[in-house]
């Protein structure tokens, strides 16, 4: 596995492109590359934004939610979709044996080392690398909730998952050089940021209710 992987790390350096139907020789990202780190990374941190949508669409009647999580697990999914194909497209295998991150530890990053102490989750009890990535026992609590106590789980826990999201997409702007990976990213960043204000006034709408009982 190693060898492969060294294999297709010095191939990807060293020729770094790909023929097109007419010949012409078009640059494509190698392995170690921002652009593979970002879509793997990416992939990993939407499929649990679909994860816990999943969970509160089961844990709730709430309408608003509901349509709310429908949206952001079918926008992932698809997005996910999109960045398993890039790695296809590139030759690049989907898993990597590079630590998770590691890419934006990059200079131009704006995220330093990952190793400083920084916090670089920003999810509630999580104490995972991933930004914004919710713990297991975060998972197991909203698997277990209901009603209110579900919804206010979720819209915590998405409201860091959405703050890491767009931190890990615009560290891949200052990074990537893919047109395509720039425009995906860009377009994260866009849904994500508006996305973020209506969760937090659905938040607060819930956690004032919350209290009143």
């Amino acid at each position: 596995m190693i060898l492969v992987a060294a294999v297709v790390g010095v191939a990807g350096l060293v020729a770094g492109s790909a023929l097109t139907s007419a010949g012409e020789r078009v640059s494509r990202p190698a392995e170690g590359s921002a652009e593979a780190g970002f879509a793997r990374d990416m992939q990993a941190h939407h499929a649990q934004a679909v994860e816990m949508s999943t969970m509160v669409r089961d844990g709730t009647e709430d309408p608003e939610v509901r349509s709310l999580a429908l949206d952001i697990l079918l926008t992932q999914q698809q997005q996910a979709g999109q960045m398993y194909g890039w790695l296809e497209q590139w030759d690049l295998p989907q898993a990597s044996l590079a630590a998770p991150m590691q890419w934006m530890s990059e200079p131009g990053s704006g995220m330093g080392s990952m190793g400083d102490g920084a916090d670089a989750t920003g999810g509630p009890g999580s104490d995972e690398v991933m930004p914004g990535i919710a713990s297991d026992e975060d998972l197991g609590r909203l698997a277990e909730a209901g009603g209110l106590d579900a919804e206010v789980l979720y819209l915590r826990l998405m409201v860091a998952h959405h703050e890491g999201g767009v931190a890990m997409a615009q560290a891949a702007l200052d990074l990537v050089g893919d047109q395509d990976v720039r425009r995906l990213a860009q377009a994260i960043v866009s849904s994500q940021t508006a996305e973020l204000a209506v969760l937090n006034d659905m938040l607060d709408a819930r956690e004032a209710g919350s209290a009143g009982r």
